[in-house]
């Protein structure tokens, strides 16, 4: 239903101006709907969120441990409430993830609940996909109607990345729910001028800082920014009730972060991805500042493009078109130039409204100017972002691109008896097609009558729509529905490829594998939180085979060494001299623990397969110890961890490269009897192919030099261990018992 508004111009002169509303009347007060609602609204909603969970739960369990390296953490916050409070990557306390540990605490105490497993860790972040979508229609309901929130919330839950991430436990999802309850709020705060509803969102942007550090405030400058002009109330009200909000994000955000940093180093674990065993060095750097000019300290692989080529960091090429890109456009981007031309079409609609968000119309604008505020600055960071970057952080864009969708194709179409705005809709609905057509064509052989289908229906229904203000409402009705179904037809399909598939590892993308990106189950090689950058795959992890492996481990001082120089051609190479592995779990579909994910190169990305026999020897007396072993790398520690549910430390964190710990604190804790066992070369994840014996040869490298940024700490650790301990191989993995030295009696110094 809509309320013309005749004291606004319209920019459209066959037709007066009209603004979508849930209601017949606005309130006296504000201009927001409050009569009641369409006797088809709940039942519609109602099926929106039904159908949005059981996309997001159908064959969850497929993904098993999805990424092992949270779901090491949660399984370890399930153990310990020490680990729990801190985020630890096990029971025993010796070092963090490198991000804040609020999206580890829902899985946590699921497990703690139901315990461990792939569903319990990963049900909680489809009903955060579930809630995610409620939002977005309460949000965009309240000026713009059912018919508006419902397509909004369709248009989300059908995009292929959010389909990816609310299935996956990376800390995106939580993230993206933050974000769009922030939006949310800020909304309900210019009704008004409320200041209960803008302190709300103050403290989701600050559990949002406690989800994924500073990409939480990227959206900060433009809702500050509307609210600050729109909100009805004086200046000095609206500048009182921003920093009001600020205490309130301060408060939410900063008490952890307060515990921590007064916290004793001496007694909490170290701050994984940190070189000086600092979070706020972890925020602004690593995973902060670090993220745009591609300066991340501690990430190894980060930084300028090799060679210095190209325009752009060595994450991928940046630019304004960055999000269209081959390996990145099938994410996110289907309706993402429809919602950009939304934007634009709903700010000249409501363009002549009053500054202030006292009316329908004005309301109607701060909307545009709110959502369009946070899709364009998110989209403009991600574009040139020269640090580490990964399709799914695109999971963000995701709430902003439907609600524009939504707004946009509700205008106008109360505005479709113009001209323009015919013309304006029309467009829109044949550009997303050809777009579609575009991004469809990019998989090889994927549905080939999907892309002919999709183009032909969008341009039917384009015309139509063009036609439609002379052959009545029932055909433009009908021409509206089929442009729908073609419009979303393309993300549907990837979807559904993408719950009906197996999605581990590090690194994960929707849909199938696409020309010039990865896509389907193939997961990057992840260094220090991101893949190997473009033009960098090592010969050795692309051809495999033990001459690889022997050349990556033999050679020393190349640009790229990871710790321990091993297995990588010019001493690039994988923690405890393991080269590539098995082709087959490096493409994702087998993980540490027995389930999907993929070892990948030494268990750098998905950890290895963890053996029975080798996780009995580590269940062996594991009471006795703090750790019942000690690995290189935090994948590769999580797939034991997890296998056997006892305490692995990671040396090194993620990478293996972090400073933690060093060798005289890990002779302490041997000479203490904390530790079992070391693990060297791990099982061969995929066990397929000759690439998985390149990390048996590659041990001619181990304690190489270099040994990454952490300074060699896990190289100098592995070098003491192979000269003082004797080695066992046990269910294809190599241990070497730390209680029990080669001089047989005590643990050397």
């Amino acid at each position: 239903m809509t309320t013309a508004v005749p004291s606004m111009d319209s920019p459209f002169p066959e037709r007066a101006p009209t603004v979508p509303t849930a209601q017949p009347a606005p309130s006296a007060t504000t201009g927001t709907a409050t009569a009641g609602r369409p006797g088809w609204e709940r039942p519609a909603y109602v099926a929106l969120l039904l159908a949005t969970a059981v996309l997001l739960l159908w064959n969850l369990g497929a993904n098993g441990y999805a990424n092992s390296f949270y779901s090491a953490a949660v399984q370890a916050g399930s153990e310990s409430w020490k680990a729990f409070f801190f985020g630890s990557s096990d029971a025993g306390n010796s070092i963090t993830v490198d991000k804040p540990p609020a999206a580890l605490w829902p899985m946590a105490l699921s497990v703690r609940l139901f315990g461990l497993g792939g569903w319990q860790i990963l049900v909680p972040q489809a009903l955060m996909g579930v809630g995610t979508t409620a939002v977005l229609y309460a949000a965009v309901r309240r000026q713009f109607g059912p018919a508006a929130a419902l397509l909004s919330g369709t248009v989300f839950a059908l995009t292929p990345v959010a389909a990816l991430m609310f299935r996956f436990n990376n800390p995106d999802a939580l993230l993206t729910l933050l974000l769009t309850v922030t939006v949310y709020c800020v909304l309900r705060a210019l009704d008004g001028a409320h200041t209960k509803w803008l302190v709300w969102a103050g403290v989701a942007v600050g559990l949002a800082f406690l989800t994924k550090t500073l990409q939480a405030f990227v959206i900060l400058p433009p809702l500050a920014l509307v609210y600050a002009v729109c909100a009805p109330a004086r200046l000095r009200r609206r500048l009182g009730q921003l920093l009001l909000a600020g205490a309130a994000m301060v408060v939410a955000g900063g008490w952890w972060v307060a515990i921590v940093e007064l916290w004793p180093a001496s007694s909490r674990p170290y701050i994984g991805g940190s070189q000086n065993n600092s979070f706020l060095e972890l925020t602004l750097g690593y995973n902060g500042l670090g993220r745009i000019s591609g300066n991340e300290t501690g990430s190894v692989g980060g930084g300028a493009r090799p060679g210095g080529g190209g325009g752009g960091g060595g994450w991928g090429e940046t630019g304004i078109d960055r999000l269209f890109s081959a390996n990145i456009g099938g994410q996110i981007s289907w309706l993402l130039p429809a919602a950009l031309v939304m934007l634009v079409a709903g700010l000249v609609i409501t363009w002549r409204a009053s500054r202030a968000a006292d009316s329908l119309e004005g309301m109607a604008r701060a909307a545009f100017l709110v959502w369009g505020g946070a899709l364009l600055i998110t989209a403009l960071v991600f574009s040139y972002m020269q640090g580490i970057f990964h399709e799914y952080y695109t999971v963000a864009l995701a709430p902003f691109v439907a609600a524009l969708v939504g707004m946009g194709a509700a205008m106008l179409w109360e505005e479709r008896g113009s001209k323009t705005a015919a013309l304006t809709l029309s467009g829109t609905l044949a550009l997303t097609a050809w777009w579609s057509y575009v991004l469809l064509g990019r998989s090889t052989g994927y549905l080939p009558w999907l892309r002919w289908t999709v183009l032909v229906a969008g341009l039917l229904a384009a015309a139509g729509l063009l036609l439609g203000a002379r052959l009545g409402r029932r055909f433009a009705l009908g021409a509206a529905g089929l442009g729908l179904a073609a419009a979303l037809a393309g993300p549907l399909a990837y979807c559904l490829t993408t719950v009906d598939s197996t999605r581990g590892g590090s690194i994960v993308t929707a849909g199938p594998a696409v020309s010039g990106g990865r896509g389907g189950m193939g997961m990057g090689m992840r260094f220090g939180g991101g893949e190997l950058p473009p033009g960098m795959a090592p010969q050795g992890a692309q051809q495999g085979g033990p001459q690889q492996g022997q050349q990556g481990g033999g050679q020393q001082g190349g640009p790229r060494q990871f710790p321990g120089g091993q297995g990588f051609p010019g001493g690039q190479g994988f923690p405890g001299g393991q080269g590539a592995v098995g082709g087959r779990g490096a493409r994702g579909t087998e993980n540490s623990a027995g389930g999907p994910g993929g070892g990948g190169f030494g268990g750098l990305l998905g950890g290895t397969k963890a053996s029975k026999e080798a996780t009995a020897a580590l269940r062996e007396d594991a009471g006795k110890y703090t750790w019942a072993a000690a690995a290189v790398g935090a994948q590769n520690a999580a797939s034991y961890q997890l296998a056997s549910g006892e305490p692995v430390m990671p040396l090194g964190g993620f990478n293996g490269s972090d400073p933690s710990p060093t060798l005289a604190r890990f002779q302490e804790y041997v000479r203490s009897g904390k530790i079992h066992y070391f693990i060297g070369e791990g099982a061969r994840a995929g066990g397929e192919g000759q690439a998985g014996q390149a990390g048996q040869a590659g041990q001619a490298g181990r304690g190489g030099q270099g040994g990454g940024p952490g300074g060699g700490t896990s190289s100098a650790i592995t070098s003491w261990i192979q000269a003082n301990y004797r080695s066992t191989t046990v269910g294809g993995a190599t241990l070497y018992d730390l209680t029990a030295p080669l001089n047989g009696t005590s643990a050397p110094s």
